[in-house]
């Protein structure tokens, strides 16, 4: 007898009540195979063989065809994950992917409502870039001012981006205070826009860091300033100008 019609199944079906022939894999019910000839060994008669067990059958290759709704389709729920993430994590959840997609997409929907609706990610900024940590106030005054290279305004200009993050002291003629829209704890930020009373063409930007004493300098005054390299951009202020920017640690009024 030879091989069945199941053969050509994914899964191999066994004969558990006929021989097989170990070389041409087909059943029979005498003595020698009918295709090669061969005596059939003594393990793979029938009675003796160990059963076969079938494979299991993966579900993505069961060839079944399966339609999901609309609402459990990924870019349905990616919508949902920015514009309502609760919704999203829960259709993920009843969606019919594999359980690492929805573990992850959970996570994702959750760190996304904890970041942007619940307000986390602001804290987070605001920690992580403090209007504070612009100047070093580890150290003393008289410890900073130390650090500081004394400089004009036209060698801060010409060192550029060499000039950020360095300690650096000037004296600089008041020509205007800026007042921007933005706050920190509450305070409203505050520049001057300043010059070397030796260039009064060429203009320097201060931010005062020190927001709880800050220095309300008047127009004209000269001042000198300690401070650390910057650069900033006032927006909408002289076409959204950008200057040299000194952020201004510590100060005193000369004249």
């Amino acid at each position: 007898m030879s091989r069945s019609l199941g053969y050509f199944d994914s899964e191999e079906l066994d004969r558990p009540e006929l021989n097989k022939c170990p070389d041409c894999e087909c059943y029979f019910a005498s003595e020698e195979c009918p295709l090669c000839g061969k005596v059939c060994p003594e393990e793979m008669k029938a009675g003796n063989r160990a059963p076969v067990k079938p494979p299991k059958r993966k579900k993505n290759t069961s060839g079944r065809v399966q339609f999901i709704p609309w609402y459990h389709t990924w870019w349905f729920i990616l919508i949902m994950m920015f514009v309502m993430p609760i919704v999203g994590v829960i259709l993920f959840f009843s969606s019919p992917y594999s359980k690492k997609v929805k573990i992850i997409g959970a996570v994702l929907g959750i760190l996304y409502f904890l970041l942007i609706y619940m307000g986390l990610g602001f804290w987070l900024f605001n920690m992580l870039f403090s209007d504070r940590d612009l100047v070093n106030n580890d150290i003393s005054r008289e410890a900073y001012a130390e650090k500081c290279d004394d400089m004009t305004v036209m060698e801060f200009f010409r060192a550029g981006d060499s000039a950020k993050g360095d300690y650096i002291t000037m004296e600089l003629t008041v020509k205007e205070r800026i007042t921007e829209y933005q706050y920190h704890n509450g305070e409203t930020l505050v520049y001057y826009l300043c010059y070397d009373p030796a260039s009064p063409n060429t203009l320097i930007l201060l931010r005062d860091c020190l927001l709880t004493d800050q220095q309300n300098f008047l127009t004209g005054e000269i001042i000198r300033v300690w401070g650390e390299g910057a650069e900033e951009t006032l927006a909408g202020y002289t076409s959204d100008t950008s200057y040299p920017c000194l952020y201004m640690a510590y100060a005193e009024i000369i004249n």
